[in-house]
């Protein structure tokens, strides 16, 4: 992980998720850090996790901005997320049930797209002690 002193990227992304319970109703959002201007947002999707929220987050950033060539970075709080992406795999316990199996359909198309693609944003740890709350918080705590 890098060492987080400083400001964040000013051209850079930030996001985030919400799950209320866990399981539970998760949602997903990207906004741009400096201008707070929202790229997307996506769900609710039902009997989700923060940390499921947290990867569809960052993998949709990435496939996005592959798309529309945005090669800044990319900034999430979550750190499972970011190994999650690493290593380009989903690793939820939750188990999956009717009312999830969208959201896990969901998953492993996400699982595709970074196993057949290469991006060039650098992804960063938002150093949540150091500058407060991302700014694609939810703001729900």
């Amino acid at each position: 992980m890098l060492e987080m002193i400083g400001q964040p990227i000013e051209e850079s992304y930030g996001v985030d998720a919400s799950c209320t319970g866990n399981p539970g109703p998760v949602e997903y959002k990207c906004v741009h850090t400096t201008t707070r201007q929202p790229i997307f947002r996506q769900g609710p999707f039902e009997n989700g996790s923060n940390n499921i929220g947290e990867f569809l987050a960052m993998a949709h950033a990435l496939a996005l901005f592959k798309k529309r060539n945005i090669t800044a970075a990319v900034y999430s709080d979550s750190e499972t997320a970011h190994v999650w992406i690493k290593n380009k795999i989903d690793k939820t316990k939750l188990p999956r049930d009717e009312k999830n199996a969208p959201t896990f359909d969901l998953i492993a198309r996400t699982e595709d797209w970074l196993g057949q693609n290469e991006y060039s944003n650098d992804i960063l740890k938002w150093d949540t002690d150091a500058r407060g709350d991302i700014p694609a918080d939810y703001r729900r705590k």
